[in-house]
């Protein structure tokens, strides 16, 4: 069974569309990353799977229970889901156990049941021993793991995180990927997990939904996402991809096209039954770029701008023959460029952005 369906869900705030039609079925037990841009429709997504926002057209599932459609919605507090915001949203005068077993507080349970489902949460997270705390003695990592032990003390079916690094120091998030990526392992729940941070949902996720305009873009796993995108948003989203028009020569023949970038041939990576066309766009990654012999072949031009990132240095490189593009590449320390200088590079490959998607 499905941990949650969504079918062709669409909402209008007045004229503005701000989702468009969009399919998603995560698996039961999967994790979902949800990534784009500010304004992609991430977070209504996630308003609408909590039951904070009607839908205009289309269906949710979770679990396999439909809880929206059009003219029927299933209140939040029925709909057996977890919510980790990244304000943590603690109440600042109840301890820690008592903000993790309000939920059941509320539902009554019994005092004996709710404090053992308190310590298993607490147990969850690591943070045994601290229920007595007060949310302001805890540090902004231990504040959100009490956020997350107070959703799963309420045995939910989904868990959706809403942008929950978002407030923590960078020396933060990466244990907090670690805390999250073991309780998903421990627990085996189905979670959506929202997140403009593309090292996030990479790190994190079985599976990335990448969102547009309201526009589901690309449904695919992280490394599918980042070698193979469909098309041309999705390919300079994912990890300052760079996109460059490309004349194709060749049919495809073993997941490969022949093409000529820049003056250059190059062979690219392609989908099946891809073929000669003019016009077509190629996505090219850091690593697709080295810089060349001095009378090797390769690509002229000029030096744009070195931006020092502590033990190597991102380099932009215009082409002679074509000013408006940019190309960047990694050099690590010590690296021979400063900024106005010559050089020469080649490029050894990318993905041939498929024909339906390109334009």
């Amino acid at each position: 069974m499905a941990g949650l369906t969504i079918r062709n869900l669409s909402k209008v705030f007045g004229e503005f569309e701000a989702l468009k039609n969009v399919s998603i079925t995560v698996n039961s037990g999967e994790f979902l990353a949800v990534l784009g841009p500010s304004g992609c429709g991430k977070t209504t997504l996630l308003r609408m799977i909590a039951g904070f926002e009607n839908v205009n057209a289309g269906e949710i599932d979770i679990a396999g229970q439909l809880v929206s459609q059009p003219g029927k919605e299933v209140p939040p507090n029925e709909r057996r889901i977890g919510i980790v915001f990244q304000n943590y949203a603690l109440w600042p005068h109840m301890t820690v156990a008592e903000n993790i077993g309000y939920s059941l507080r509320v539902a009554k349970v019994e005092a004996s049941e709710a404090k053992r489902r308190v310590d298993e949460a607490l147990a969850l997270v690591n943070l045994d021993g601290m229920g007595d705390r007060a949310p302001a003695n805890l540090s902004g990592g231990q504040r959100q793991r009490v956020a997350l032990a107070r959703c799963l003390v309420a045995e939910p079916k989904l868990v959706l995180f809403d942008e929950p690094l978002a407030n923590l120091d960078v020396h933060l998030r990466a244990s907090m990927e670690d805390e999250f990526a073991a309780f998903h392992e421990r627990t085996g729940t189905t979670i959506v997990y929202i997140t403009h941070d593309q090292a996030e949902a990479m790190a994190l996720a079985d599976r990335i939904a990448v969102m547009d305009h309201g526009v589901l873009m690309q449904l695919d796993t992280p490394e599918t996402i980042y070698h193979r995108p469909a098309n041309e948003m999705v390919a300079s989203f994912i990890s300052q991809g760079m996109v460059m028009p490309v004349t194709v020569n060749s049919k495809e023949a073993d997941g490969h096209c022949d093409a000529t970038l820049l003056g250059q041939p190059i062979r690219l990576s392609c989908s099946a039954g891809d073929g000669p066309r003019q016009g077509a766009k190629v996505c090219c990654r850091a690593e697709h770029v080295r810089v060349a012999e001095p009378d090797g072949e390769g690509i002229d031009g000029y030096i744009k701008r070195v931006v020092y990132q502590g033990g190597a240095a991102r380099i932009e490189f215009v082409p002679d023959a074509e000013k408006e593009t940019s190309i960047q590449f990694d050099q690590p320390d010590p690296q021979p460029f400063v900024t106005g200088d010559r050089a020469r590079i080649q490029l050894t490959g990318g993905w041939l952005i498929p024909a339906q998607s390109a334009a």
